[in-house]
């Protein structure tokens, strides 16, 4: 049909097809006053107690004059001991209902439906912000340089899961939100359960398809079991992985059939994980009939209607344009079209396409590295997660009761993201595989020569000159094959009975070796050199020891990042001392 129509009779039912304006009912009796949706952003604005503030109810309040049938909120997390980055909201119990209850209030007053998206990280919880060991169907580690392997859950632990998705549900609707969304994309807990690559289990929960996606469907029956009939649930589902062995697309739709048996409202489609991001960045080549029609995820949408029976398909991801909008739900490829990133640079999307607006601005956030650098894999995922973050940083400024700022530089981006995640932020985010033996030696040998070159040249030009800090002080061991002192940089912690010291490659590094060989050790306390014996604690918890070493508690997370961005083993070392 011309894309500039809004609707006319279709040749099958010779009925008017349904348009952007119309409104879509749902299953559970809610009527969504059209078919343009605000699709999940995570907003990253909760306070330290994990509980909605002031910011998100003014974030709120300007998209529900937005004109959007469905607001769908960030990812709220459904264990406060799991996070999956900074600033998540948590639900665990009502604890916080009265700030959930304003924020409700701010998103629904100009009319829209407001859901709220319900997920646990698993395995890509950050460890950052998470304090406990991340959990996942099995204990397999994602593919991501630095990201501390998860544990499998227990079937108690499960269970517990399955439980808190109710709970959290059932506290949102006394708060007074519209429905619930279960996030089963993206790579978190559900997907997870759902991917062979990631649940290799043998029990009741895995190894096979029917058992992989059993978790989803007990949380939809779980939260459908604690909220009143009229409430919405919804799911967004992944079409795929994206990962060779992973999540399919056939398997996409044979859950799709499965979930439209448990009341569902509204399925949502999307893809990827954050191993391998399809919803970061739209792939390389693309065909000139999908380049036209815009959408990501459109083709696969028209492929899962059939499994989906009466339940409404969402589509987020790419859709710009009102008339790809308009052509998209008037030939019944989808019901809704979900707004992601737009919604963050024009609060009103919505209300300007109904208004007539024919194209949404989408700015093309890039460093626009050379073309040399630009080409590396690692720096295009940085791309792809620099444009992430330069849109959460819009929802920042509306949350500050400002406007968006399109001028914002990308390099200002790239410090917040630094800021707020660590330098994990800076890693590669598509890396396949863990580094070859081949690739750790040099890298080994590249960090030792920056250290036997730069550092330590450095700490001792600064020594003469009588500069003393605890974190450029000097250890003395005696050499293993030599039998001569031989002096390095380390950071230092002092008490009163000796020192703490972390060796970043353990005893792989030489002066690692020459400890396991003589553990004499010489340290250098401001203009004193004090005598010691050295003892390898490799069960010492890393991470919470470098955290010790920062001069305040505000640089704590300098000293921790700085750590995980070497991509090293470290190991705690504690020095006694032998001359008092």
């Amino acid at each position: 049909m011309p894309a500039n129509r809004e609707s006319e009779p279709t040749e099958r039912t010779g009925k008017a097809s349904p348009a952007l304006h119309d409104p879509l009912p749902l299953a559970s009796g809610q009527v969504l006053p059209n078919r343009l949706m605000k699709s999940a952003l995570s907003e990253g604005l909760g306070n330290s107690a994990l509980a909605p503030d002031e910011r998100l109810q003014r974030l709120y309040a300007r998209w529900s004059t937005g004109g959007y049938g469905l607001i769908v909120t960030g990812n709220v997390m459904v264990d406060g001991r799991h996070l999956g980055e900074p600033g998540n909201v948590a639900i665990e119990d009502e604890r916080h209902l009265e700030a959930l209850t304003r924020w409700a209030k701010a998103g629904k007053d100009g009319g829209s439906k407001l859901w709220m998206q319900l997920n646990h990280p698993g395995r890509q919880a950050n460890p950052l912000v998470t304090r406990n060991r991340a959990v996942a169907p099995s204990a397999i580690g994602m593919s991501i340089p630095g990201v501390p392997a998860p544990r499998a859950l227990t079937e108690d632990e499960i269970l517990d899961i399955i439980g808190r998705f109710g709970t959290a549900a059932r506290v949102a609707e006394a708060a007074g939100f519209d429905g619930v969304q279960i996030h089963g994309a993206h790579g978190y807990l559900v997907s997870q359960f759902l991917s062979p690559l990631s649940n290799q289990r043998t029990d009741a929960w895995g190894g096979d398809a029917e058992r992989r996606r059993r978790f989803v469907l007990e949380v939809a029956r779980s939260i459908r079991a604690a909220v009143s009939p009229g409430f919405g649930v919804g799911i967004k589902l992944n079409s795929a992985d994206f990962q060779r062995g992973g999540f399919t697309e056939d398997e996409s739709r044979a859950v799709i059939e499965k979930l439209s048996a448990e009341q569902l409202d509204l399925i949502e489609i999307s893809g990827g994980s954050y191993e391998s991001p399809a919803m970061l960045n739209r792939p390389r080549t693309v065909a000139a009939s999908t380049k036209a029609r815009e959408a990501y995820f459109l083709e696969y949408a028209e492929s899962a209607r059939a499994a989906a029976g009466a339940v409404p398909i969402a589509v987020t991801g790419g859709f710009r344009s009102r008339g790809a909008m308009i052509e998209a739900i008037a030939e019944g490829n989808c019901d809704m079209v979900g707004l992601g990133r737009p919604a963050a640079v024009i609060p009103s999307a919505a209300a300007d396409l109904l208004n007539g607006a024919k194209q949404l601005y989408a700015p093309a956030i890039s460093l626009r590295l050379p073309a040399r650098l630009a080409a590396n894999n690692g720096l295009k995922a940085f791309d792809g997660a620099l444009d992430l973050q330069w849109h959460t940083d819009q929802l920042h400024l509306l949350g500050a009761g400002n406007d968006p700022d399109l001028d914002r530089s990308p390099w200002r981006t790239a410090v917040t993201m630094l800021r707020r995640n660590g330098f994990d932020a800076l890693r590669s985010k598509r890396s396949a595989s863990t580094p070859t033996p081949d690739r750790t030696a040099a890298k080994f040998r590249r960090e030792r020569a920056l250290g036997r070159y730069v550092m330590n040249p450095t700490v001792r030009a600064l020594s003469r000159v009588g500069l003393r800090t605890a974190l450029a002080t000097e250890i003395e061991t005696i050499g293993r094959k030599t039998g001569q002192p031989r002096r390095v940089p380390v950071s230092i912690l002092f008490d009163d009975q000796g020192a703490w010291a972390i060796c970043q490659h353990g005893s792989r590094s030489g002066w690692g070796k020459n400890l396991a060989a003589n553990p004499e050790i010489r340290v250098r306390q401001g203009n004193t050199w004090r005598t010691g014996t050295a003892v390898f604690l490799p069960e010492d918890d890393v991470v919470t020891r470098a955290a010790t070493f920062a001069p305040h508690p505000l640089l704590a997370p300098i000293a921790t990042r700085g750590f995980a961005a070497l991509e090293t083993n470290p190991v705690t070392v504690r020095i006694t001392f032998t001359d008092n």
